[in-house]
């Protein structure tokens, strides 16, 4: 696979984030790490919008439709974080995303939880990698967790494609305060 983007440096990419609040209060880049956050009672990304609360990062300029590819990059969440979505592939024929991994009370979960799979426990306060692979010709996601193959799945169709990671908060479960960090932040494509 031909690395596309490094992530590197602090603006690399679109950062969506509660409409009302300035970027640096719900986003820092330090060191070569992003750190992202949000609160059950912040505003969604846009004033017309109904979703739940997000500070997610969107690499610009990589969104695709066709071909393999992946989402590499090392993800931090911290102690009591539960209810987000820390990274996933946005778009789809069939759905708003054709993943989404979710932290629910220190577990690493495939979607909502126990009926989608749960692919890794104790995630809490400890550094892992992550790679999404997108085969969107053969209808094929891939995951692995710190190089261990956790789930292979059938995509939700084809569609307007793009990786994003950070936190999004889910419907429903979710702690007041929600983190993830990341670094190395990678996108492939075969």
């Amino acid at each position: 696979m031909k690395e596309l983007s490094g992530g590197g440096g602090g603006g690399g990419g679109c950062k969506e984030r509660p409409y009302d609040i300035p970027l640096e209060q719900r986003y820092s880049y330090e060191n070569g790490t992003r750190r992202l956050w949000v609160y059950a009672d912040d505003k969604p990304h846009d004033p017309n919008s109904h979703t739940q609360p997000r500070t997610e990062i969107r690499i610009k300029g990589l969104d695709y439709s066709s071909g393999v590819w992946q989402f590499e990059g090392y993800g931090f969440v911290p102690n009591g974080t539960s209810g987000a979505t820390i990274v996933q592939i946005h778009g789809a024929s069939h759905s708003a995303t054709t993943i989404m991994l979710r932290i629910i009370k220190g577990n690493m979960n495939y979607y909502c939880g126990p009926a989608r799979g749960i692919l890794a426990t104790q995630m809490y306060d400890k550094w892992f990698k992550v790679n999404l692979i997108h085969d969107v010709d053969q209808g094929k996601v891939t995951v692995y967790i710190d190089g261990m193959l956790k789930v292979e799945a059938k995509d939700r169709g084809p569609g307007d494609l793009y990786f994003k990671c950070g936190v999004y908060a889910a419907s429903t479960n979710i702690s007041y305060y929600m983190e993830s960090r990341w670094r190395d932040i990678k996108i492939y494509k075969k």
